[in-house]
């Protein structure tokens, strides 16, 4: 009886963690998702020029990024901490998971925006403080309704994206062992995101909207410099993350899950 009690306590340990996790990953999957809509000027945001760089022919470009990959360095943190201490199934389980919440959040958001309006709560919000004509419902509807094409694009680019960081973290793990936390999750965040950053763009715009492949190219390219910058520069909170996650698990019951799920092992 005395050896099964640590067990069940790992055990418990563990499903919290678990749970703990998969509510970070899927809380700001969700968001970046919904925020995206809206395009923002990094330069502007922090009081430079526009950038004007000229990529793939005469298209120029600025650092105007989608609001959404403010927190997806989030989640590229919290799938390698779950590739770390829960192995492939434990990113294979979330990650369909909140494929599935998002596809569910996009349907009842085009359901909601749908309805018809109260009258008096475009009574209310019409004309805008200066005094101009406001449609809240036209301006609700804009920002929260997203396009087919975007729609497949980001899930077909998430699930992509998430498969690749896997397979790369776990290949990497073979070779750097217990050690180089910072490799195999820079590694791993860097090869997935090369691909995410593309595909989300190509499906989106250029198979079910009107950018040429200049375009894309371009803008992927923007924000393939933006993720690897910040993965790079995220990989201190990386470690915070192992040492809290180690001390909650005990140093050596940590080990131990690191190494089941280096082995596939799950729960």
């Amino acid at each position: 009886m005395d050896a099964v009690k640590p067990n069940g306590s790992l055990n418990r340990k563990k499903r919290n963690l678990f749970i703990v996790l998969s509510g970070i990953f899927l809380t700001n999957a969700l968001l970046a998702e919904i925020l995206g809509v809206k395009i923002f000027s990094a330069e502007a945001t922090l009081g430079f020029p526009p950038a004007q760089i000229k990529l793939f022919g005469d298209f120029v470009l600025d650092f105007n990024l989608t609001a959404g990959v403010i927190i997806w360095p989030i989640v590229f943190i919290t799938t390698d901490i779950i590739n770390e201490y829960f192995g492939k199934k434990g990113v294979r389980r979330i990650s369909f998971l909140t494929a599935l919440f998002i596809l569910y959040s996009f349907f009842v958001i085009y359901g909601v925006t749908k309805l018809a309006p109260a009258e008096f709560w475009l009574n209310v919000n019409s004309p805008d403080p200066q005094g101009n004509e406001f449609n809240i419902n036209y301006a609700y509807g804009v920002i929260f309704q997203q396009g087919l094409g975007i729609i497949l694009g980001s899930l077909t680019a998430f699930l992509i994206g998430q498969f690749l960081d896997v397979l790369v973290f776990q290949h990497l793990r073979k070779y750097t062992g217990s050690g180089k936390i910072w490799l195999r999750a820079t590694g791993s965040t860097l090869v997935s995101q090369l691909v995410d950053s593309f595909v989300v763009l190509w499906i989106a715009f250029f198979v079910f909207g009107n950018w040429s492949m200049e375009q894309v190219l371009s803008v992927g390219v923007i924000n393939y410099i933006y993720k690897g910058a910040l993965a790079i520069l995220l990989t201190p909170l990386l470690y915070v993350a192992h040492f809290l996650i180690d001390r909650y698990l005990g140093k050596e019951n940590a080990e131990k899950v690191t190494e089941e799920a280096a082995g596939e092992g799950f729960f």
